[in-house]
């Protein structure tokens, strides 16, 4: 696995590898990703929770606020508090890392920006990346890969799973 999935906090820590590609790299403007980054936007990988592994370090959580009104539960470096990847309250099967904590970040590139209708004005998107004023027709986009796709499709048979 390329070292470029690994990852790390500020303080080091915490150490992670995640030991795929994300399914799909979210650019988010929204106004929570803004005040809870304290900068323009957000970049996360979403991948199976499963794929990250922790290698050194621990973790702890906290839950705040979202633009879904689900509610985000951080998971943070416990000795600096580095926020490395995020799940939603209603889903533990999916990790929302946080690109920025790569080794090298450079490496993952937004597939998509979203809720750019609160981006800041200075900010310019890609012209070839899809952009949606909020969210996209998750169920319907065009845009995501059929092996993407077809991950996304067992989470979503393993979170129906368990709520039956």
């Amino acid at each position: 696995m390329s070292e470029a999935l690994k990852g790390r906090c500020s303080c080091g820590a915490l150490t992670y590898r995640m030991t795929s590609r994300p399914i799909i790299t979210h650019c988010c403007h929204c106004s929570y990703c803004q005040r809870e980054t304290g900068s323009a936007f957000a970049i996360n990988a979403m991948i199976e929770a499963d794929r990250v592994e922790v290698l050194s370090g621990k973790t702890v959580e906290e839950t705040i606020p979202s633009q879904s009104e689900s509610g985000l539960i951080m998971v943070r470096c416990a000795d600096c508090q580095t926020t490395v990847w995020t799940y939603y309250l209603q889903d533990r099967f999916v990790s929302w890392v946080r690109v920025g904590t790569l080794d090298n970040p450079q490496e993952i590139s937004p597939d998509v920006h979203i809720y750019t209708s609160t981006r800041q004005p200075w900010v310019t998107i890609p012209k070839d990346i899809p952009a949606f004023d909020a969210f996209y027709d998750w169920e319907n986009n065009t845009f995501w890969p059929e092996t993407s796709k077809d991950r996304d499709r067992v989470l979503l048979e393993k979170i129906s799973s368990t709520q039956t």
